[in-house]
């Protein structure tokens, strides 16, 4: 038997005593690692030197597993984004005739012999599998009050796609509260776009619906239950569709939506998995200033690397799920304005623990965070990165799922799901600072040490070992010229220069932006200053002129 719907939910208004601790507890250990180097500093810089060397070593090698991840992660997007999926989903629609074609050749990648072993098992158990053809995609487009010149582009990605576009049902979510404009945009966009899908409908979330926060949870929830009545009266099997939530600036590979049906008819267990693209923050890369490029390559990359690393691997931004999963769960938080990684610890507890994400090694294009002015830009990247670090506020409703008897997943599964998610979070709001400035610290809190030999050559020691950790840096950067999308005609060669020397911003960024980003996060949930509405992010792309 699963889980209640309601004890999904995050609590609203007053907590109990033991989610309020755990609700401490990030903040409290970041603050706390910092304020230890501070004490150990003055009461004994030797203990303080070793600690930060330790510190500082580890996140060497944490930086030479994380190069090497995004260069192999690298080589499997690109691998990926040559396959033809099309092809490939159709060979399981037709797989006797894919077998017999299929063994007559000579099959040279992994992937080609993974694809012919699916076949051969599909072919041993016919009935396990749905066929492609009997497949729909539901993908539900949230809105606030983005222009139409936005969103109408990534609705002209979906339908250059490889994928039948009558297989779709398109969901156009928009906000009561973004005003009379993006209900016009909803009826314009469904009045020239709805003989090309399955279906488009329009779904207007009401504004201040008691229980909710302000946030696209609650959007793309109140429209997929209203899309959910609508495949019911249409007679159609909810555990053979997949959902895909889409943000208006997403703008899906060609083969998504076709990699995805793959991926869930080779998978037997479909209903306990979802499918997770990788986002890359290029789509306006060229236009939005060099901090919010390095911020934007930096977090591409991030997906990248947790696209290697499956037991690792989150809901982030978009993703897929089928629908008779989220039907079962309640779809995604109406109380979390980070319901995509949310929505992982939901569908971990909901299905006891049999719960895990596939990864789907095709980009979904994003733009970076740009708005009509720098210092809006730069204000409305801080709030994004923190509403993204607020995921801190996991930490309190995974420890009641699994140290208290709400616990219906395994319990030692749980606990190294749980450690791993404080790790993030405290790396996150801590690291980049130790890095930075660590060495410094004993020397500066305690000038009397500077006789001590390990703490006199601490700084010079750690910039020797930051001179190792480069290398990374020439990874992504390397790696960053390779994957960018085109430079636009207005602009000079001296842009691509540009790309190379702005990571010199990279100190600021870290410090600057992820560290306090997450440190202010933490804060609010340690004092009960609860981040209870969705900010959304403006961004915007330059068009050429010529």
């Amino acid at each position: 038997m699963t889980t209640q719907k309601d004890d999904l939910e995050l609590p609203l208004g007053k907590r109990t005593p033991f989610y309020r601790f755990f609700e401490i507890v990030p903040g409290a250990l970041s603050y706390g690692m910092l304020l230890t180097l501070l004490i150990l500093s003055i009461f004994d810089p030797f203990i303080a030197s070793i600690f930060i060397l330790l510190l500082i070593i580890t996140m060497v090698f944490k930086a030479a597993g994380i190069a090497y991840h995004s260069y192999i992660g690298y080589k499997r997007l690109q691998r990926a984004q040559r396959v033809d999926w099309s092809a490939r989903l159709n060979d399981l629609e037709y797989p006797e005739a894919a077998k017999q074609r299929l063994s007559r050749q000579q099959l040279q990648f992994s992937d080609e012999k993974v694809h012919y072993d699916n076949i051969q098992q599909l072919l041993a158990t016919p009935d396990s599998y749905p066929k492609p053809s009997e497949l729909f995609h539901l993908i539900v487009m949230p809105a606030y009050n983005e222009p139409y010149e936005v969103i109408e582009p990534t609705v002209e990605a979906i339908l250059s796609g490889s994928a039948d576009s009558k297989k779709m049902i398109m969901v156009f979510a928009y906000e009561e509260r973004g005003g009379a404009d993006i209900k016009q945009t909803a009826k314009r966009l469904q009045k020239k776009y709805q003989k090309q899908f399955y279906a488009f409908m329009t779904v207007e979330h009401p504004a201040n619906l008691p229980g909710e926060v302000i946030g696209k949870g609650a959007n793309i929830t109140y429209a997929a239950k209203h899309a959910e009545q609508w495949v019911a009266g249409q007679s159609i099997d909810f555990s053979k569709v997949i959902v895909t939530t889409l943000d208006c600036d997403n703008k899906p590979h060609q083969s998504y939506f076709d990699y995805v049906a793959y991926e869930f008819i080779v998978h037997q267990d479909r209903k306990h998995l979802s499918y997770q693209p990788i986002a890359l923050y290029f789509s306006n890369i060229w236009d939005a200033p060099a901090p919010m490029r390095v911020i934007a390559t930096g977090n591409s990359f991030w997906t990248v690397v947790s696209s290697m690393r499956q037991h690792q691997l989150r809901n982030f931004a978009a993703h897929s799920q089928p629908m008779d999963a989220l039907s079962e769960m309640g779809y995604w938080s109406t109380r979390s304005i980070v319901e995509d990684g949310h929505q992982y610890w939901r569908s971990y507890f909901f299905f006891k623990g049999n719960y895990s994400v596939v990864p789907i090694h095709v980009p979904v294009y994003q733009d970076a965070v740009m708005t009509g002015s720098l210092k809006g830009t730069l204000v409305a990247q801080f709030k994004q990165l923190r509403r993204w670090a607020y995921g801190a506020s996991d930490v309190p409703f995974v420890a009641e799922r699994v140290f208290t008897s709400k616990r219906t997943s395994p319990f030692w599964p749980g606990v190294a799901r749980f450690m791993r998610l404080i790790d993030s979070h405290v790396t996150l709001a801590t690291i980049a600072i130790v890095v930075a400035i660590g060495g410094w610290i004993p020397l500066i809190i305690n000038p009397d040490a500077a006789h001590q030999i390990v703490v006199h050559n601490l700084p010079a020691t750690i910039g020797q070992i930051q001179q190792w950790a480069m290398i990374g840096i020439f990874v992504t950067v390397f790696l960053t010229l390779k994957m960018l999308p085109p430079r636009p005609k207005r602009y000079r060669r001296t842009r691509t220069l540009g790309m190379v020397v702005q990571w010199v911003l990279l100190p600021f960024t870290s410090i600057g932006y992820s560290a306090v980003s997450a440190l202010n996060a933490q804060t609010h949930l340690m004092f009960g200053k609860y981040l209870d509405k969705f900010d959304v992010t403006e961004k915007a792309e330059v068009k050429d002129t010529a």
